[in-house]
Order: C-alpha cells, then sequence, then structure tokens
C-alpha cells in the first residue's frame, strides 16, 4: 500500500536523519525522568531537561516516533474515543527537534517539504495557520510558496505554546489539511466540523516567561514539533477517518469477525468496534511498558480502558474473555516497529485474560441492575438516574461509575452526579465516625511537642552512637519537665543515630544513658515529617529536660534490618527483571527477624520462578558488590534509572541507594556495606494479598540459615520414617500419594455401593403423582452424594431426590435433585433451602439440582422429612 503506515514511519526518520538528525528511539509510556507526568504524551517529553537548559545531548537535532497515551490526567481523550473519526487514547507522535540548532526557516521547510514531497499530499488542499503577531513565520511561509490566502492568524488560544506558567514558551505554526466536502464542515481551519483537520504543530520556543508574565528572548531559540501518525496516515492514503487507515483496519477485520458483525453496517457497532480497537492498542502498550491494571494511578487508568473495552465487547454480543486473544492482532501488527511488543506478548495476554475475568463477573452482576435502573426512571418519565441508586450500584456491586455514565450516554440518559457525590460523602463521614477518625489523627500532645523542638537531625547512616541535648519528655499525653525509674516516655532530642520507622523498615531499639538515668528504647517513630521520637521505660534512676544523654542502637537488630531492607532492593531488581518491568513495589516491612515484599503481579510465581529469584539474589550477595548512598535531586535520580513511581511523593532532594548495576532505588532507609553482609537469602512463602498483588516473605543472614538447617532436618527425618535415600524421596511420596488415591477411590465406591443398595435409611413416596426418594447417606462426601443421586436419578426418570449426610466434624450435607421434566413446578434450589434452615444452614443451586450445608446433625432426619410436605405444598400452589 502507498503511504503504509510503516512506510510513513520510516519515510519520517529517513527524510530527517538526511538533514542532520539523530534517530532517537521512543521513551517508555512511563515518563522516566519525570514521576510528576501521568503518562508520556507527546514527542517532547523526553528532552523537557534539554529545552529547560538542565541536560546537554551530544546532538544538536533529533527525530523520534513517540508513543503516547492520553487517559486520564490533564490530557484525557478517553470519553470521546469512539464517537468521533480522530480520538484516541494510543498514539503515535512524529517529531523533529531542535535544541538550539536551526529555528523557523529550517522547520517550516522540513515541515512542507516532507508533507508535499516525500508524502505527496497536495498543496492546495494544505492551510497554515501562525500566531496572529509572528510576522516573520508569515514571511517564511510565504516564501516557501505559500499563497498569503490560505494562512491565517490566529490567537494566544490557537497558536501559542508554553510548557507551563513560566519558562520556555513561544509562537507556534500548524499545518492543516482540507478533506473535501466529503466531510461536513467549515472550509477554514478552526472551524465547526472535521472538513479542516490539523496534522502538524510548528513550535518555535523563542522566548522565556518569568513570574510577571514578561516575555524574554531565549539566547537559543529552539523547535519542537509533532505530528500524529494515525491522521497523516488517513490524509495520505485518501481516508476520512484514522479509522480507516491500515492502522486499524486489520484491528476492526479481527474484531469484527470475533464479533460476527460487518464494521460499517451498524453505526452502534461501528463505534464499540473503534472503542475496542483503540483500547487495545493502549492495553498492549501499556503493559508492554510495565502497567498493570489496579485500584492506583496508572494501573487504573488501565483498568479503565480495559474494562470499557470488555463492556463494548458486550454490546457487540461477545460475553466471553476476548480481548486478550485479540493482543496477538496488535503485537503482530505492531512488532515490527517495537520490539518490546513482542517480548512481552504472553505476559499482555495473560494479564488481560485475567482482569477480563474478573469484570465479567463483576458485569453480570451489575448490569441487569443497571437495566433495571434505567427502564424504571424511563417509564417513570425520567432522563437522569438518581445518584443515590447509582451509588448504590457502584458500593455494592463494584461498578465503574464512568461505565455507568456512558451506558446512560448510550440511553439518552444522564446520572445525578451530586447526588452520587452526596451519597460517597456521606459514606465517607460515616466510615470516620466508626473508624473512630472523626477527630483529627495527630495528638495534640504530639502537634504541641512538633511546634516546640522543630525537628530531630538523623546522624545514624554513618554511626550507631553519639551523644544529643534530650529536647522533650512526653509522658501519656503530658509534657513534663524530667521522668523517673518505671515511667513510658517518648523522649525528642536534637539529633539521633535513631531510624525512626518508614519506607517499610522499623525503628531503631537501643539505649538512652543520662547522668542519673537509663531508658531502654523499644521503637523509634516520626509521628510528623521532620520529628523524631523515642518510645521505651526509664529502667533506673531519673532523666530531666535538657540533659546531655548518650544514644545507642542496639548493633545487632541495626544490622539484622538492614541486611533485610538491602535484600529486599535486591529481589525487586530481580522480579522486575525475571517477570517484567510491570513489577511494583506495593509494600514492605522490613524487620530484624523477616522481611515482606507486595508487589503487583498477576498471577502466582511458579516454583522454578521462585527458585530463580532465590538463585539472582544470592549470586548478587556472593558478589559481594558495594552499596552505596548518594542524595541528589529527584530529575538526576531518575534520568540515572532510579525507580521512582507515579503518586509517591518526592522532595526535590532525594537519597540514591545503589547496589552497582543491579539495583539503584530511591530510599532513606538503612543499608549493609556491601551484598556479602547479607549472608544468606532464602524466601519463606509467596502468595496473594489481592487482585494482582503478590507477597514474598523471606529470611536473610542466621535467620535463613537456621531455616536451612530445620528443612535439612525435617528431610532427614522425613527419610528415616519413610525409610528411603534423601534422593528417593520425592519418587517415594509420589507412589505413596498414588497408593492413598487409589484406596480413597476405593473405599468411596464402597460407600456408594452400600448407599445404594441401603434401603434401612431410606423413604419413597408418591406425592400428588411425583415420586420422592429421600435418604441419609452417612459416610459420603459431596461428591459421592452427587454420583449416587445421578444412579437413583436414572432409577426413577421422574422424581424428586433428597440426599442428607451427617458429617464427622458435626456438619450436615445435604443434597436436592428434580428431573428435568419437573422443573417448572418444582425447583431444587427452593427445596434445599427450607431443608437447611431446620439444620441451621444455608444453600442453593440450580433448578435441578441444589445443595446445602448445615451444622445441627440431630436435626437431620426433620429436615429430610419436611421435603415430602414441601413438594405437596409446591405442586397445589
Amino acid at each position: 500500500m502507498k503511504n503504509s503506515a510503516t512506510e510513513l514511519r520510516r519515510a519520517f526518520i529517513r527524510y530527517f536523519e538526511q538533514h542532520g538528525h539523530q534517530a532517537v528511539p521512543s521513551s517508555a509510556l512511563i515518563p522516566q525522568a519525570d514521576p510528576t507526568l501521568l503518562f508520556t504524551n507527546a514527542g517532547m517529553n523526553q528532552f523537557k531537561r534539554v529545552f529547560l537548559g538542565e541536560e546537554s545531548r551530544a546532538y544538536k537535532r533529533a527525530v523520534t516516533v513517540q508513543k503516547c497515551l492520553r487517559a486520564g490526567g490533564k490530557h484525557n481523550d478517553l470519553e470521546n474515543v469512539g464517537y468521533t473519526r480522530r480520538h484516541h487514547t494510543f498514539f503515535e507522535m512524529l517529531g523533529n527537534f531542535s535544541f538550539g540548532d536551526y529555528f523557523k526557516e529550517e522547520a517550516i521547510r522540513f515541515g512542507w517539504e516532507f508533507l508535499t514531497g516525500t508524502v505527496g499530499l497536495a498543496k492546495d488542499r494544505l492551510w497554515i495557520t501562525i500566531f496572529r503577531e509572528d510576522e516573520e513565520a508569515d514571511r517564511l511561509w510565504r516564501k516557501i510558496g505559500v499563497s498569503a490566502s490560505r494562512i491565517m492568524r490566529c490567537d494566544e488560544k490557537d497558536n501559542f505554546w508554553q510548557m507551563a506558567d513560566t519558562g520556555p514558551c513561544g509562537p507556534c505554526s500548524e499545518i492543516h489539511f482540507d478533506q473535501g466536502t466529503v466531510v461536513p464542515g467549515d472550509d477554514r481551519p478552526n472551524g465547526d466540523g472535521d472538513r479542516v483537520i490539523e496534522i502538524w504543530n510548528l513550535v518555535f520556543m523563542q522566548y522565556n516567561r518569568d513570574a510577571a508574565g514578561t516575555l524574554h528572548p531565549l539566547p537559543k531559540p529552539s523547535i519542537d514539533t509533532g505530528m500524529g501518525l494515525e491522521r497523516l496516515a488517513a490524509v495520505a492514503q485518501g481516508v476520512v477517518s484514522n479509522y480507516d487507515s491500515d492502522l486499524f483496519t486489520p484491528l476492526l477485520t479481527a474484531i469484527a469477525n470475533r464479533a460476527g458483525v460487518k464494521y460499517g453496517d451498524n453505526d452502534q457497532s461501528d463505534r464499540s468496534m473503534r472503542v475496542v480497537a483503540d483500547h487495545l492498542r493502549a492495553i498492549t502498550f501499556l503493559m508492554t511498558d510495565g502497567v498493570l491494571p489496579s485500584n492506583e494511578g496508572r494501573g487504573y487508568v488501565l483498568r479503565r480502558i480495559l474494562r470499557r473495552a470488555a463492556r463494548h465487547g458486550r454490546l457487540l454480543g461477545i460475553v466471553e474473555p476476548f480481548l486478550y486473544e485479540l493482543t496477538t492482532s496488535v503485537v503482530e501488527q505492531m512488532g515490527e516497529a517495537y520490539s518490546e511488543v513482542t517480548r512481552a506478548a504472553d505476559t499482555i495476554a495473560e494479564a488481560t485474560r485475567g482482569e477480563e475475568e474478573r469484570f465479567i463477573a463483576t458485569l453480570d452482576q451489575g448490569l441487569p441492575i443497571l437495566n433495571d435502573m434505567i427502564g424504571k426512571t424511563r417509564a417513570d418519565g425520567g432522563t437522569v438516574l438518581a445518584g443515590g441508586d447509582v451509588f448504590k450500584l457502584y458500593d455494592t456491586y463494584g461498578f465503574p461509575m464512568d461505565l455507568i455514565t456512558e451506558a446512560c450516554r448510550e440511553q439518552g440518559m444522564t446520572v445525578d452526579e451530586p447526588g452520587f457525590n452526596a451519597a460517597i460523602e456521606a459514606q465517607r463521614t460515616r466510615a470516620r465516625k466508626t473508624g473512630g477518625f472523626e477527630q483529627v489523627t495527630a495528638r495534640p500532645a504530639v502537634a504541641e511537642l512538633a511546634k516546640r523542638v522543630g525537628s530531630t537531625q538523623f546522624v545514624g547512616y554513618d554511626r550507631l552512637e553519639s551523644d544529643s541535648v534530650l529536647r522533650a519528655i512526653l509522658k501519656g499525653e503530658q509534657l513534663v519537665k524530667e521522668a523517673s525509674e518505671g515511667d513510658e516516655v517518648e523522649l525528642a532530642l536534637d539529633a539521633t543515630p535513631f531510624y525512626a520507622e518508614g519506607g517499610g523498615q522499623v525503628g531503631d531499639r537501643g539505649t538512652l544513658l543520662g547522668p542519673e538515668g537509663l531508658v531502654e528504647i523499644t521503637d523509634t517513630t516520626r509521628p510528623a515529617p521532620t520529628l523524631i521520637l523515642h518510645k521505651g521505660i526509664v529502667q533506673k534512676g531519673k532523666i530531666r529536660e535538657g540533659e546531655q544523654l548518650r544514644l545507642a542502637v542496639d548493633a545487632s537488630t541495626r544490622q539484622d534490618a538492614a541486611r533485610n531492607h538491602t535484600a529486599t532492593h535486591l529481589v525487586h531488581a530481580a522480579l522486575r527483571d525475571l517477570l517484567g518491568p510491570h513489577v511494583k513495589q506495593y509494600g514492605s516491612l522490613v524487620g530484624p527477624n523477616r522481611l515482606r515484599f507486595d508487589f503487583a503481579h498477576f498471577r502466582p510465581l511458579s516454583s522454578r520462578d521462585i527458585d530463580d529469584i532465590e538463585s539472582t539474589v544470592n549470586e548478587e550477595i556472593r558478589k559481594n558488590e558495594a552499596v552505596c548512598a548518594e542524595v541528589m535531586n529527584i530529575q538526576d535520580a531518575v534520568a540515572n534509572g532510579a525507580l521512582a513511581f507515579f503518586g509517591d511523593k518526592y522532595g526535590e532532594q532525594v537519597r540514591v541507594v545503589s547496589v552497582e548495576s543491579f539495583s539503584k532505588e530511591l530510599c532513606g532507609g538503612t543499608h549493609v556495606g556491601r551484598t556479602g553482609d547479607i549472608g544468606l537469602f532464602r524466601i519463606v512463602s509467596e502468595g496473594g494479598v489481592a487482585a494482582g498483588v503478590r507477597r514474598i516473605e523471606a529470611q536473610t543472614g542466621s535467620g535463613a540459615y537456621t531455616l536451612m538447617k530445620k528443612l535439612e532436618a525435617d528431610v532427614r527425618e522425613l527419610s528415616d520414617v519413610l525409610k528411603v535415600g534423601q534422593s528417593e524421596l520425592a519418587a517415594k511420596t509420589r507412589k505413596l500419594m498414588a497408593q492413598l488415591k487409589d484406596k480413597e477411590r476405593e473405599l468411596e465406591e464402597l460407600k456408594l455401593k452400600m448407599a445404594g443398595g441401603s434401603t434401612a435409611a431410606s423413604t419413597a413416596k408418591t406425592v400428588a403423582g411425583v415420586s420422592v426418594h429421600v435418604q441419609r447417606t452417612d459416610g459420603l462426601d459431596v461428591n459421592g452424594m452427587r454420583a449416587l443421586a445421578d444412579q437413583l436419578r436414572d432409577k426413577l426418570k421422574s422424581g424428586v431426590i433428597a440426599l442428607g449426610a451427617a458429617l464427622g466434624d458435626g456438619k450436615v450435607s445435604l443434597l436436592v435433585v428434580v428431573t428435568k421434566d419437573l422443573t417448572g413446578r418444582l425447583k431444587a434450589g427452593d427445596l434445599i433451602k427450607a431443608m437447611a434452615t431446620e439444620v441451621g444452614g444455608n444453600g442453593g443451586g440450580r433448578p435441578e439440582m441444589a445443595q446445602a450445608g448445615g451444622k445441627d446433625p440431630a436435626k437431620l432426619d426433620a429436615a429430610l422429612e419436611k421435603v415430602f410436605g414441601l413438594v405437596e405444598r409446591a405442586l397445589q400452589r
């Protein structure tokens, strides 16, 4: 295909390389140099510090094809996707940049030559807009051959660009394309409709705006341009919608085939297919760059995108997971341009399927209720869904608010958002009262102490002992001048080597020795950002405000905590290396005896994964690499590869802890000097703590060694018991388990045979012409009861079967089967609910089969006898 998206990408890079530009790879969708930005949303993001003069590059001209996402935050196109021809969440931005090198004349020439020469767009279909005061741009466009009648002057809103309220800024010039009369709208730029659309924005950064709003010329003006590949592909291929270009047609075909519909036949299904196609690209690229669905930050945006796509799949008639299958279409189409997508293909499919399955359960519960709400509101002549009702759906069933809003929009209705927000606020107020948080959570005495003392200097990174002045004594909620033996106190000092609990690491313990007293410190906390409190008990004598104290941290517990903290960093790095960049720390606990690390991942780790992580960490320990800490500004830290996450709060100056080239994280905790100091690392357990969140618990040093020795002892004991060598334990255990399984099966078959042939504990009656078989089946488990019920159903052909078993643990199991010919008059679920109440339990199921449990075996016979009356009453209705 002429001017295919692949050709356009290559042609753009090639053209600018021929004009002295360095081709720079796309940065990730997660901005590495700017943790305040939700997603990369423009080509200039990765060059922001260059434009600000904070960083220099080896080149002064650059060209990129940048992955971008606009969903969430200031730039959010999510709600428009599918409803228009041109809105997208994920898109590719073509850009050329000059860092103090060429300026307006070359930028204008490059843009014109590429579009009219390389791409071949008709000159008479192009329009130019410029800033109203930019005489130079007007002259340069006319110089290159653009008629004055095709140049429009616009105000600051449309043609003046700035990075922020202050800093680099300047006029811009946009190139627009007239799609002709086939598209409704004005025949000039910035008018109504989509007939004339912007395709390329050239930003001339020539000023610096100060705090007063005054513009000062920059000594080295720069160029920043951006052009969406999707829009360029559409106009270059002669189609009026981005979705009709070759970037989307293969995906739309795959979606149409999956849904069994044809694109172009129906506006509503076309809209849903566009939503799915766009969102599949966003899902694929977000997961490639390490984002997984979650309830916060970037993960929440991905979850909204994925669930919106799943819901539109349901509107197309697809009720089972399907997005995960179609991500392969995105991988096939985009893998050549972005090889990282191909490498992440399995992770993308697996994570997408898991999220789809969870959301389908939510939809199955919530959609019927939402449709009922909409129907009742419409029947009452209303067009606004009550906020309280919407809140109930949102709160009880977890139905996303944005999907409720969109479903209403499709039905020509709206949501009472003020009422919804009021219901949420009322719930928060109730929660605060219930949880005891109605009052300000900070203790007044601590707040007063923080005002008086100010700040405590932490000096404990390189020492465990120091002298310090006792600034304040808090006894309960009272500030006192002195404390005596037996008093429980919290002490504030001017400086301390005691590490205060933070960053997952527990607070230090140790002693404070004064002229007349000794305090044993049991914990160290930071109740205010700059205040450190030492909690403890006066062991002997007295301490007084203003005294000089000798502070000594317990070296053993500090060193053990440091081992575990450094090991936590190694675990994090190993997980990211093994599983992918989506792994993100969700929480940790670092104490002297163990470590706990919670992280984002979509499935349990296999035994192989756990072995690989453990081996990787121990390999780093054996290398005995240096662990270094350095304080630097946040931008330099992130640019140098330190892990920082959107939503986390960082100061301008941060502490970076590095283990050579293996790990680099922002961290304020204490660490060992070299990885060899950790000694040994063993994983104790791995499990899930929430959807998409896993937890590893581990031990290091002597704790890991003790664990290993215990395991060795257990293996030796097992070897002795089974009378085989340790190398034969696995085979012997498998053999025994197989034998046990065979014996259990034989026992169940025997029980079933005995129960099937037993008449002593069974009763059969005909009730209103229906056969009812009731039987006690003590000793049979649920599977055995089902097997017996199947046998009895085959014998009866038509009727009701009720079975009950008293289990060995003081519980009751009930089962009811109704043959299919009777389910119009009798429901197994209705029968068993009434039986279950008799034995203090509950249950339910399908019309033809239901089961229940109970906790009163003494009433089992009464529950079974009750069936006859229940059947009779049901048949008489």
